[in-house]
Formats: structure tokens, sequence, C-alpha cells
């Protein structure tokens, strides 16, 4: 076991919201279509589309939905005019914020970007002003009383690099991006259910967040980016404390 890393604050708190707001599927059939566009539709030879098929069928999407959508996607006869953004910037008091959209209107899409970063006292940055900050890993989670010796075996043997401690306790497998499909199969197939995979862009640190005024404007920033249609993730370095989290609840 090795480091520690802080993966629940808004990473949890963002699916919620969004099943709520019943946004989520639109995003998910987004991902699954340009994935496919881009890398073919077999999930075994296109990582990036194997982990938007698990983060679907992980939000209960039907197989039948999430077929339809690779299907759009391999082909190549729609979306061909959404592109690819990301987005940089801070937060209050410096806060390092990402936002990747997909988009059909570059122009709308970084106005409302921008009014977001101005509405809560962040300003957007420019190119790699914050992406440095972050490196794009699978991770795989699995509950404090998993047997860690055979999470361990089984990971390493499937190819992850790592398997972490979550604040909780819980263990966190890390895998390169092409790795995740394999090391996923791996769990699969020893019938072990993770509480939460996906790939995304983690901050090799973070910036801890103690006070709640604070923490209250940050959030309402990535929540409000995260209303934003063309936006299908934000991430940040933002690490709540444990109070701040208890009051922002």
């Amino acid at each position: 076991m090795a480091g520690h890393s802080k993966w629940a604050n808004t990473k949890h708190r963002k699916a919620a919201q969004d099943a709520k707001r019943g946004k989520v599927f639109t995003k998910l059939i987004r991902e699954l279509t340009v994935a496919a566009r881009q890398g073919g539709g077999d999930p075994d030879a296109n990582p990036r589309l194997r982990a938007a098929v698990d983060k679907a069928l992980g939000a209960n999407m039907t197989k039948d939905t999430v077929q339809r959508a690779i299907d759009r996607g391999a082909g190549d006869t729609e979306n061909d005019n959404v592109e690819e953004l990301t987005y940089e910037g801070y937060g209050p008091e410096g806060v390092a914020i990402l936002v990747e959209c997909m988009t059909d209107n570059r122009n709308r899409t970084a106005s409302d970007v921008r009014h977001a970063f101005s509405k809560f006292g962040g300003n957007l940055g420019t190119a790699n002003s914050v992406a440095f900050l972050f490196s794009q890993q699978g991770r795989i989670g699995f509950a404090s009383d998993s047997d860690e010796e055979q999470l361990l075996e089984l990971a390493l043997e499937a190819g992850a690099e790592d398997v972490e401690e979550g604040d909780d306790g819980e263990h966190i497998v890390v895998t390169s991006p092409a790795a995740f499909g394999a090391v996923r199969d791996a769990f699969d197939t020893a019938g072990l259910e993770p509480e939460f995979s996906e790939v995304g862009k983690y901050p090799a640190n973070y910036t801890p967040i103690t006070d709640i005024e604070l923490a209250t404007r940050v959030v309402k920033l990535i929540d409000w980016l995260e209303e934003l249609d063309d936006v299908q993730n934000v991430y940040t370095n933002a690490d709540f404390s444990d109070d701040v989290l208890e009051a922002l609840a």
C-alpha cells in the first residue's frame, strides 16, 4: 500500500447532483459517442470507450442505450461538429480547476465558462496554467474491509500501477488509462465488485480548504460549471476538510 488519496469530495457529490438533474445520461451518451467515433466501437480495443461504458453501466444505463450510442459514434455520421475543449482556471484563493467540455459552438461554451469563473471570484487561465497539476488515471475503489492482499496481487498482475489507501481506509487501485479495462476485467473475473471505477484527472497535490465561506464559494463555482450543458467534467485540487464537508451537507 502506498500514498493517500482524496477522491470522493467532488466526484461523488457531482454524481448525485447530476442524477437528480437528469443530465447524467445526456453527458454519458455524448462521451460514448465521441469515444467510439475517435477510437472505434470495440471497448476492448478502445480504453477511453471501455471507461465510458463502465461508467454508463454503473449509472444504470441500459446496455441497449449504451450500444446505440456506440453505434452512432462508430458510424461516424453524427456529431461530427462536436469538438472537445479544455478550459483551465483558478477559483477563489487560487484553487485549480480544470473544465472538460464537448460542444458544437466554441464561442457559446467559452462565454459560459468565462462567466462562471467571473461570477464566483475566479478567472480563466492560459493553456497549461493548471493542466500540469493533473494527470489522467484510472481508479477503482474497494471498501476498507476488502482483502488487501488479494486486491494488490490481482491489481499488479493485471497491470495496475499501485494500490493506495483512501481517507476512510478504502483501497484505491490506480492504473494508466490504457490498462484500466484489463484491470477492471481481472476484478470482475475474480467476482470483486468495486464501489466505484472511472478514468479521470487527478492532481498530484491538493489545496486544503478549512474555511466554510471559501469552501462555499468554490462549491458554488463547481456546481455552476457542472450545470452547463457543454461541460462534461470538472476537476479541482480543492481538498475540503471533514468539518467543512459536514457544514456543506
